[in-house]
């Protein structure tokens, strides 16, 4: 997974609510089936929205209290943020394309 996509509780605030782009922020775990599955999707959309919209992805195992502050109780969770707010939320492992117009809904 390439480093840049992952976002550390302490960096959370700065890196989501401080971007200037939408953010989408997939909450993941290694353990999870599902998370691993779409991945390759998140990974690839990053790329894709790269200058438009940020792609990151945030470890509910080691960043527990983020996860916690937005009510994440299944994963993978698909949070779109905006101007420093929640806008948007997807759970559970989708086809690529119904992920990328989640965040072209807030371009």
């Amino acid at each position: 997974m390439a480093a840049n996509l992952t976002v550390e509780a302490s960096d959370f605030d700065t890196r989501v609510l401080g971007s200037d782009k939408p953010v989408l922020v997939d909450f993941w775990a290694e353990w999870c089936g599902p998370c691993k599955q779409i991945g390759p999707s998140i990974e690839a959309l990053a790329t894709e929205f790269a200058g438009k919209a940020d792609v990151v992805k945030v470890d509910v195992d080691s960043a527990g209290d983020v996860a916690a502050r937005y009510g994440i109780m299944s994963i993978p969770a698909l949070l779109v943020f905006k101007d420093g707010k929640e806008v948007d939320r997807m759970v559970g492992a989708q086809p690529k394309d119904v992920i990328a117009n989640l965040i072209n809904r807030h371009l």
